[in-house]
């Protein structure tokens, strides 16, 4: 089974949506060869190429495409988990669905429970 990282489904997301690995380099505030090696370590876990490169920048192929949705859906589950524990471990009142929202929205979670 492969071991994918968060890491490397946020360089995925990232690429994927600037269509340039330099673009999302800049993004991600790191320099173009690390976020190379870890696309193409992602492509070597999963055993599937994602991008074409091109001198434009990439284009998705149909593994892309559909792991893209899927990654999405994985980090933001994982940042919504984050914000549930955060508010629990500090007592919040926050219920965890307005929680997931508040973070989704990038605002601190209310204490209206909604």
């Amino acid at each position: 089974m492969p071991s994918v990282s968060l890491d490397q489904l946020s360089y995925f997301v990232a690429v994927a949506e600037e269509r340039n690995i330099g673009r999302a380099a800049r993004r991600l505030h790191m320099s173009q060869p690390p976020l190379s090696r870890q696309i193409r370590s992602l492509e070597g876990e999963l055993g599937v190429a994602l991008f074409r490169r091109t001198p434009q920048g990439v284009q998705l192929l149909p593994a892309a495409h559909r792991l893209l949705p899927q990654a999405r859906h994985i980090l933001e589950a994982v940042a919504g988990a984050r914000v549930a524990v955060r508010c629990a471990e500090d007592g919040a009142g926050a219920s965890v669905p307005s929680a997931v929202r508040a973070n989704r929205a990038g605002l601190a979670p209310d204490d209206s429970g909604t």
